[in-house]
């Protein structure tokens, strides 16, 4: 059951299918180009699109808008330590300025960084940086509890390759966005940990979701069994030297982030510092208003609440049965954000390097006016990830009838699914890491 109730309402429409095929055509056939009024589900993101509480709406007006020393940083500052185990922070205007701010601090050229799987953006600014990301995800079955774990021999392997004094930081995305969502046990960030000592480099947590991953690791890690999920979020990002946050995911408000980096590291600290100054704003508002400040000082406590937490997993996996009912070929388990669909299985007839994913995305929005986002070759150039479309649920925004529409739109999409072409680029941009964000496209016939 949700746990909430809605206080305001916006109205959404299904334009006909002329206007959504004409929308698609115009926008070079890439739903990041699409209009959100042309939209009728958008599920191309949960970053910064969830609906905020009545208690975070009443904080934005407590907001001190103070260019430096605000008491919302300073109220922020507590609860990140209160929730997260973080006394210093550095904010930033989203996840990727946190990112710019920290991976631009940490890696220089020629350096390596292994992950269980790096995400568009955090590829992109490793690669900025000089550096080389390296995937390291763990083999895992359908029947694995914990998917999203890096597979700590192969970064050992790394180190090996190219020498431990070239490897800076070692990377835990949780939960792991580029393989379904899925998450990290507890158990596996004590081994990174542990390799992380052993090649002398920080460990460093991208925490976007970590209460939905610490959700996940108290219904599935036996050590933690019966654990609240504010005590293990607590225990997980207990093994990090620092994290990089996205407020906008599980900080529960539409803008915003900040790396979190550990006391004792004054060297690190002091370079983020300075490089927020130049990116992103003064160190204690970092491209946020205070009311920003406030609201998410709210939304990281509203997080790990119990009641939140559960009704926001199971609205996931409620979508992924309603998806399974028609046939459609998912991950599973579903993970705590978003339900992966297998495009290469679903349109076997198109080959990768003619983008099924993009092509199933084009469809759905072709259909249905469902906006979702592709995760294969097109967002990951070279890489040889599986062909995978994600369909991202808002928090607390879509109830089920809305799920419904989504799956019947699937539904719609299977029935013609024969006469679905691929697509080719026919424009793109010069670093092929955000190709996917901004390239056009067209069908192949």
């Amino acid at each position: 059951m949700r746990a909430y109730k809605a206080k305001s309402v916006k109205r959404i429409e299904l334009p006909d299918r002329a206007a959504r095929e004409r929308h698609l055509r115009e926008a070079g056939h890439n739903v990041f180009n699409l209009d959100a009024s042309a939209v009728f589900i958008d599920l191309l993101t949960d970053s910064g699109t969830g609906a905020m509480s009545d208690e975070q709406w009443a904080a934005l007006h407590c907001g001190d808008e103070s260019y430096a020393g605000s008491e919302s940083f300073r109220n922020l500052e507590a609860t990140v330590e209160e929730v997260m185990g973080f006394s210093r922070i550095v904010p930033a205007h989203q996840g990727r300025g946190a990112e710019n701010v920290l991976y631009g601090a940490l890696v220089a050229e020629g350096e390596y960084v292994p992950n269980n799987t790096h995400f568009d953006t955090t590829r992109a600014h490793v690669v900025n940086a000089g550096g080389e990301p390296v995937d390291c995800p763990v083999e895992s079955g359908p029947d694995d509890p914990f998917q999203g774990n890096l597979d700590v021999d192969a970064v050992r392997d790394l180190a090996e390759e190219v020498g431990a004094e070239r490897i800076p930081a070692v990377v835990v995305t949780i939960t792991n966005n580029s393989l379904a969502g899925q998450p990290v046990s507890i158990e596996n960030l004590r081994a990174a940990r542990t390799v992380a000592d052993d090649l002398d480099a920080r460990l460093v947590i991208d925490a976007c979701r970590f209460a939905e991953n610490a959700y996940f690791v108290a219904q599935r890690e036996a050590e933690f069994e019966g654990e609240s999920v504010a005590a293990v979020a607590r225990e997980q990002l207990s093994m990090a030297d620092a994290v990089v946050m996205s407020g906008k995911k599980d900080g529960l408000v539409n803008v915003g982030g900040f790396v979190g980096i550990r006391e004792g590291d004054d060297e690190l600290y002091e370079q983020a510092r300075q490089r927020a100054i130049l990116f992103e704003g003064f160190t204690t508002y970092g491209g946020m208003a205070g009311r920003d400040l406030e609201a998410m000082a709210v939304g990281l406590g509203e997080a790990v609440e119990e009641h939140y937490i559960e009704s926001r997993v199971e609205q996931v996996a409620e979508l992924g049965a309603l998806l399974q009912e028609v046939g459609v070929p998912i991950r599973t388990p579903t993970g705590g954000h978003a339900v992966y669909v297998d495009a290469g299985e679903f349109l076997p007839s198109i080959p990768r390097e003619e983008f099924p994913g993009q092509a199933l995305v084009c469809a759905l929005y072709r259909e249905g006016g469902v906006r979702a986002v592709e995760l294969g070759e097109l967002a990951f150039p070279g890489t040889e990830r599986p062909q995978l479309v994600r369909l991202c649920l808002p928090r607390r925004t879509y109830f089920r009838d809305h799920l419904e529409h989504v799956a019947e739109t699937f539904a719609a999409v299977a029935d013609r699914r024969e006469a679905l072409s691929g697509y080719e680029i026919v424009d793109e941009p010069t670093m092929a890491e955000l190709r996917h964000f901004s390239a056009e496209l067209r069908p192949l016939a």
